[in-house]
């Protein structure tokens, strides 16, 4: 058996393994999907009009609905990577990596399984959560074909950059608490980007917390393609910012990968 097909062999039951362990636990992964649900609720229906009041012009409510929606989406890919990180962490702390160790599996394929799992997860998270918020009155009548499946690859670039991150984060958490807690940022930060409201529409000295950020560049594109709005410099910055925490991210997670004795 050639390497490739050892490897292809290998990461794919890794990626059933996955897969199955999400199926058969989805408490987490249904919390996690239920947090920006109800913050598309609640912003749209509670703090709707006061919302759009900060981005000026007159916006009503479904202005700000076709504005919060693309933040909430790039939100939807942090949190639930969150579970990628508890479940690698579960995994380097349970034993089962001694075990998968002292088996002729490519080494690979335990991160390439999670990886892979995590990112489609996203894309099942993504699609829910776009759903509800077409039933809410999201639409972008403007977006070409090719626009939709840039903003598709934007999110899924997105998803891979994070998830290799929440692995690392998994790789040296010692325990589930540790990872959960050490992957909080993921979902923090598009808490504090362009998400809910313009950048310039915050204080002046909060202005670089989010202007600063990977997920403004990357929400600000997003919705340029989707809204038909200006993009200018973003798209490359998210691009940038996905491919360096990729590199970061999958550097981290090996060398911790093959470090660990557990």
């Amino acid at each position: 058996m050639s390497s490739l097909t050892h490897t292809l062999r290998d990461s794919s039951t890794m990626l059933r393994r996955n897969l199955l362990h999400a199926r058969r636990y989805p408490s987490m992964t249904l919390n996690l999907l239920l947090t920006p649900i109800i913050l598309l609720l609640l912003f749209v229906y509670i703090f709707g009009d006061v919302m759009s009041a900060g981005m000026g012009g007159g916006a009503g409510r479904s202005q700000y609905i076709a504005y919060v929606v693309p933040g909430i989406l790039m939100m939807t890919i942090g949190g639930t990577v969150v579970g990628t990180a508890v479940s690698v962490s579960n995994d380097m702390t349970e034993g089962i990596i001694a075990r998968f160790r002292t088996m002729p599996i490519h080494r690979g394929s335990v991160l390439i399984g999670h990886v892979i799992g995590s990112v489609l997860q996203s894309v099942a998270s993504v699609a829910l959560v776009g759903a509800v918020a077409v039933a809410i009155g999201f639409r972008a009548p403007n977006a070409t074909a090719l626009e939709w499946l840039a903003a598709f690859g934007l999110m899924t670039l997105v998803a891979l950059a994070l998830t290799w991150i929440a692995v690392g984060m998994g790789m040296v958490s010692p325990n589930a608490e540790a990872a959960s807690n050490n992957a909080m940022p993921l979902i923090v930060l598009p808490l504090v980007s362009s998400a809910f409201v313009p950048v310039d529409a915050m204080p002046g000295w909060f202005q670089p917390v989010a202007q600063y950020q990977p997920f403004t560049p990357a929400i600000e594109t997003l919705r340029g393609l989707l809204l038909g709005t200006g993009i200018g410099n973003n798209g490359w910055l998210a691009v940038a910012w996905c491919l360096g925490l990729t590199a970061l991210g999958y550097c981290w997670s090996k060398r911790a990968f093959d470090r660990d004795p557990k």
